[in-house]
This record gives C-alpha cells, sequence and structure tokens, in this order.
C-alpha cells in the first residue's frame, strides 16, 4: 500500500548473492503510485483552489473600490478615475482569463473552441494594456501634480480625464487585434505521438513569429512603459527633494502637510506600478514556467484595492463601510485633510524673499474646497 512504512526495506550485505531483495515486493510500485496520486491531488485540487482564492479576492476588491468611487462624488478626481478604469481592466482579466486559465488544470484539451482561442488572449493581452498604459497614465498625472503645479488645469479636467481613460482602453483593444487574428487551434503530438488540440498564440510552423511577439509583448507591455514611469519618479523625486530645501518659514507647517500629501498619492501610483513590475515580471523572462508565472501575473488583479487600503485613510474608511454594509455618518473634515493634490494644484514652494504665501487653485477650476480622493 501506499502508507506501508518504509522500515520494512531490507539492504543487502556486502558480498552476499543477489537473492536478498533491496525492494519488497509491490513497494517500488506503491512509491510511484503515491506519487501520481500526490501529483494528481496538486494538479486538480491545490491549483484550481489557488485560482479560485485570486478570483475571489480580486472581485471583491475591484468591485468595492469601483463601488466607493462611484457612489462617493468627493472620491471622484483624476486620478480615482484611472484608477478606477484599472479595476475595470482588473475585474475583465479575473472573470474571464483566470478561470479559462484554471480550466488547463481538469482538461487535457483546449475546450473553448476557435471562437475562445480568439476572444480570450485578445481579453487578457487587453486588460495587460490597460493596466500599465493606465498606471503611465497616473504617472504623468503625479508628475504634473508635483513638477508643474502652476499648470492649472481647467473645469472640465475630470471629463478629460474620463476620455483619456476610454482613450486607453481603445488603444489597449486596437493592439489586442493581432493576438486573436493569429491565435489558433492547433493539434498537436506529444512524445507519445498521441494528439490533442491547444491553443497557440501564433501560426505554428513560423519560426520568427514567435520570436517577434515575445519581444513586441516584452518591449511594448512592460519595459517601455517601466521606463517612461522611471524618468517621471525620477522628475517627482528630484522636486519633493528640493521643495523639501525650500519651504517657506511663515507657512512651514502648511506646506510640509501639502508635501506630505503629494508624497502619499505619488506613493500609491508608485506601489501600484511595483506590484505591476513584479507580477508581469516572470511572465515575460521565465515564459516556459507558465504555471507560475501566470499564477503570479493574475495576482496583479487583486493586490490594487489592498495597497490603497493600507495607503489611504480616505479609502480605507469607504471601504471598512462597505464591508460592514453600513454609512458611517459624514464628519467635517480638518482644514489639513482638505488639500490633496489629487483634487488642487498649488503654487511653487519655492517662496521669494518676502515668504509670500501659497497659494492653491482647484483642479476643476471653482475656488472651493473638496475632501481629499485618496
Amino acid at each position: 500500500m501506499a502508507g506501508e512504512p518504509l522500515a520494512n526495506v531490507t539492504i543487502q550485505p556486502q558480498g552476499g548473492d543477489d537473492s536478498s531483495a533491496l525492494v519488497p515486493g509491490g513497494l517500488e510500485t506503491d512509491l510511484l503510485t503515491h506519487d501520481h496520486v500526490t501529483a494528481k491531488f496538486i494538479i486538480r485540487c491545490v491549483i484550481p483552489s489557488l485560482y479560485l482564492l485570486i478570483i475571489s479576492v480580486g472581485l471583491l476588491g475591484n468591485i468595492t473600490l469601483m463601488k466607493i468611487f462611484i457612489t462617493n462624488s468627493a472620491m471622484r478626481s483624476v486620478p480615482n478615475i484611472f484608477i478606477s478604469s484599472l479595476a475595470a481592466g482588473d475585474l475583465l482579466l479575473l472573470v474571464t482569463c483566470v478561470p479559462v486559465d484554471a480550466s488547463r488544470y481538469f482538461f487535457d484539451e483546449w475546450v473553448f473552441g476557435t471562437v475562445g482561442c480568439k476572444l480570450i488572449p485578445a481579453i487578457q493581452l487587453t486588460s495587460v494594456g490597460v493596466s500599465v498604459f493606465t498606471l503611465t497614465a497616473l504617472s504623468a498625472d503625479r508628475y504634473k501634480a508635483i513638477v508643474n503645479p502652476m499648470d492649472i488645469q481647467a473645469s472640465s479636467a475630470v471629463l478629460w480625464t474620463c476620455i483619456k481613460a476610454i482613450a486607453i482602453w481603445i488603444i489597449s483593444m486596437l493592439l489586442a487585434v493581432p493576438e486573436a487574428v493569429f491565435s489558433e487551434v492547433a493539434y498537436i503530438n506529444d512524445a507519445d505521438n498521441v494528439s490533442f488540440t491547444a491553443c497557440i498564440p501564433y501560426p505554428q510552423k513560423d519560426e520568427m513569429h514567435p520570436k517577434i511577439h515575445s519581444v513586441l509583448i516584452f518591449l511594448v507591455y512592460f519595459l517601455i512603459p517601466l521606463i517612461i514611469i522611471s524618468i517621471y519618479y525620477y522628475h517627482i523625486a528630484q522636486t519633493l527633494i528640493k521643495s523639501a530645501h525650500n519651504i517657506p518659514g511663515e507657512n512651514s507647517e502648511h506646506s510640509k502637510r501639502q508635501m506630505e500629501t503629494r508624497k502619499r498619492l505619488a506613493k500609491i501610483v508608485l506601489v501600484f506600478v511595483a506590484f505591476f513590475a513584479v507580477c508581469w515580471f516572470p511572465n515575460h523572462v521565465l515564459y516556459m514556467y507558465r504555471m507560475v508565472a501566470r499564477v503570479l501575473s493574475f495576482c496583479n488583479s487583486c493586490v490594487n484595492p489592498f495597497a490603497l487600503y493600507l495607503l489611504s485613510e480616505s479609502f480605507r474608511r469607504h471601504f471598512n463601510s462597505q464591508l460592514c454594509c453600513r454609512r458611517k455618518p459624514h464628519q467635517q473634515r480638518s482644514t489639513s485633510y482638505l488639500l490633496s493634490s489629487s483634487a488642487v494644484r498649488t503654487t511653487s514652494l519655492k517662496s521669494n524673499a518676502k515668504n509670500t504665501v501659497t497659494t492653491m487653485t482647484l483642479l476643476n477650476g471653482h475656488n472651493k474646497k473638496q475632501p481629499i480622493s485618496l
């Protein structure tokens, strides 16, 4: 039996003949059977359960995030619109691609037909495009808020941000069209000459297509966006360092609060970018190790809401309220919590010799204050 103790194994003494068996009868077969059962249990139970956990956690976090931003007018700001678009892309990936990928551990063949083979890869690439391009747009927004505080946006800033978010979705879908065009269901022979069907992202007989495909995916959806984001954050870091040494004496506390708000918002976007880079890097580099890489990349669709929960007091309060199914009474916030670089633009922190008071102007052009968004 598989549970037979290994103490029954006898070792042949030196100089003895071959009459003494090294392994008792049937034990070797039982060990192989035990390994097979263990592998089958991992493939059929553990891995799909991990996928189910990813789907559940991701749906909970992203749906709650979108609900908060949609139902609370105080949370509707430029960066939050981008974050909502990011959550929508993650939801699309979680409800379509993750279940299909998990099904590979139940079925030995592709069971979603030619239409599924065309749509699923295109949907996944669209979601990845929405994620990386939205993170790039978020970084650009933080760059404008911190490096160019004099660049005051009009009252239509929110509308223009919505247009940008829609444009990102359209561009991502267009870039995913080749994935749908070239993906095909192929009949593949394994080592035992057994034929099975699989969905492959490029023609099986084309040797150059796989190489071109991998390089373009790596450049367009990973390396180039991360370089652009890194440049933005390099200038953001420079500005924050310089601003820290040029705080007006009369308003030092006031300016420090502004600085902390800016740093927090920039930190949130940077954490999102870091999660994306870490979660998708194995999928690009270790392409052969599909299981670990794909599980980790799908985890990227779960972590953003929880990063926001840890980094944003405002979002954490709304999130707790949503999970507890109750509404907290509206509380007046102090003036220090009304200053947010996601809702306001400030003039330069550098003061002249007269230490002029830093002025504030809302992104939407109105001369009133709103609660911070994040």
